[in-house]
């Protein structure tokens, strides 16, 4: 049911929710935007569902401060039987260019006996060829490895299959049918793969499921928490229509978002886990470190901190975690007050939440 007035009201909520402020720039059109290809193979909106045209739906983006993506396939379709780009690729890019588009997420469906190195490498030229900066979202689901080999090629690559608005499991009423995957399934498929990821090539696992679904407020708030400590892509995946001020709260905490888009660009990595806890550390710009506590369990945990515990070297970014002099901020309760990290014996963590803290000097 996508179509042009539901992007634009889109567009105008996420300029009066302050969500453009906060970073959130990217505006994108996923699968069924596609109308016919003409007699010389170039694509067009479908003009039904878009009857200004692709163009003035980018520059109405634009004037906004924002910019638009669009969504192809590698294959000869779309995963919903639209016109893939195989064989068109450099018409496509031509067409995308032409419309002022900024963002390309590039799906794998209908790939059968294709080559996912070659086809993406295609796609890449293409996009060059045009002369516009377009962000390249490589989809292949991780089937490939594509962290091994996409550094040079996309901007960002899926690591994982599709999420699901669930956290730790799927409910058995869907067994035998097809869906994604909950969020933790994710999360444990994408952090061990931090080592490939760094500015201008990120491991994405999938869109945030941040207010969507039956995911509680602690939920929400642990997840949106741990897509920033792996430097994620943040795409919102909620119905702003319909989005609650504790949901807005939590995808607008700018102490969060500066964690996820810090300019080091390290991901971060799960150090310990003990129990249902576990403990996050990702270094950041000069010299800070995000500590993120998170409990995956069922029931609400209070744990005893030993920060010279945590003392090693991240071969990632070069530094040494020492809490010698350090002090903390708590990125998710304004209130507390910014203390020497010595005096934090222990923690209290609700069951499926999280605490979050920059350290620094």
């Amino acid at each position: 049911n996508i179509q042009e007035d539901i992007l634009r009201a889109t567009a105008d909520k996420m300029v009066e929710l302050g969500l453009v402020e906060a970073g959130y720039v990217y505006l994108n059109i996923d699968d069924c935007w596609h109308g016919q290809r003409d007699s010389l193979g170039f694509i067009h909106e479908d003009l039904n569902k878009f009857p200004s045209g692709m163009k003035a739906m980018a520059d109405y983006v634009h004037e906004r401060g924002m910019k638009l993506g669009i969504y192809s396939d590698a294959g000869s379709k779309t995963c919903a039987c639209f016109a893939g780009s195989q064989g068109h690729e450099y018409q496509d890019a031509f067409v995308y260019a032409q419309w002022g588009i900024d963002y390309l997420k590039y799906d794998w469906c209908y790939t059968e006996d294709v080559n996912p190195k070659s086809a993406y490498r295609v796609m890449r030229d293409a996009l060059a060829a045009t002369g516009r900066p377009i962000f390249f979202s490589m989809c292949e689901w991780g089937h490939s490895k594509p962290w091994e080999w996409a550094a040079d090629i996309a901007h960002s690559w899926r690591t994982t299959g599709d999420i699901w608005p669930y956290f730790d499991s799927i409910p058995a009423e869907f067994d035998g049918q097809w869906h994604g995957e909950p969020v933790l399934a994710l999360v444990d498929k994408n952090e061990p793969l931090r080592a490939y990821a760094g500015p201008g090539h990120w491991n994405d696992p999938d869109m945030l499921e941040v207010g969507n679904g039956p995911l509680t407020e602690a939920e929400n708030r642990a997840h949106f928490s741990l897509w920033c400590m792996m430097a994620a892509p943040l795409i919102l995946g909620n119905d702003l229509t319909t989005i609650t001020q504790e949901t807005l709260d939590i995808i607008l905490n700018k102490d969060m978002i500066a964690v996820d888009q810090d300019p080091l660009g390290v991901q971060g990595l799960r150090l310990r886990r003990e129990g249902d806890v576990e403990y996050w550390f990702k270094p950041l710009a000069g010299g800070d470190w995000a500590f993120c506590a998170f409990n995956r369990g069922g029931d609400d945990v209070t744990v005893a901190i030993d920060w010279n515990s945590f003392k090693f070297t991240d071969e990632l970014s070069g530094c040494t975690f020492d809490p010698q002099g350090c002090k903390t901020r708590n990125l998710w309760n304004a209130k507390e007050k910014v203390r020497k990290i010595q005096k934090i014996k222990t923690l209290k963590i609700p069951s499926h939440d999280v605490v979050v803290y920059r350290i620094s000097r």
